[in-house]
């Protein structure tokens, strides 16, 4: 019986220590530099997207790359890895309503554009 208290003992002292830490921190909010990236996926998703699917619109290459830069990415960066595939992402959910997304491409991103006026052009 002793060996059974004592067996039982033990293993409180054992697990305790395990049930005491905390669990683990859920991530906080993504940092300055991990929004600006996704940004510049965002942007080159939309690239991608008007290029190849309005008709009447393009981007403007010197453009996005400048906006791609001050958002402190290397270009070259949304051509592999994790940053391609979030554009393509991006460029898919652009593609599911064309004809609205085209428009909002225009007018937030053409000559007059509220974001960054000039990166979307009459073709």
């Amino acid at each position: 019986m002793t060996r059974g208290i004592i067996t039982i003992a033990l293993f409180s002292l054992l697990g305790s220590p395990l049930a005491a830490q905390e669990a683990p921190s859920e991530p906080g909010p993504p940092s300055q530099a991990e929004r600006q990236r996704n940004n510049a996926a965002k942007l080159a998703g939309l690239v991608a997207f008007v290029d190849a699917s309005c008709a009447d619109l393009k981007s403007d290459p010197e453009k996005f790359q400048m906006a791609v830069t001050r958002l402190g990415v290397d270009p070259d960066e949304l051509t592999r890895g994790d940053l391609q595939l979030r554009a393509k992402a991006y460029t898919e959910i652009y593609q599911k309503d064309t004809e609205a997304s085209c428009s909002r491409a225009a007018e937030t991103f053409g000559a007059s554009g509220k974001a960054i006026p000039g990166l979307i052009v009459r073709k």
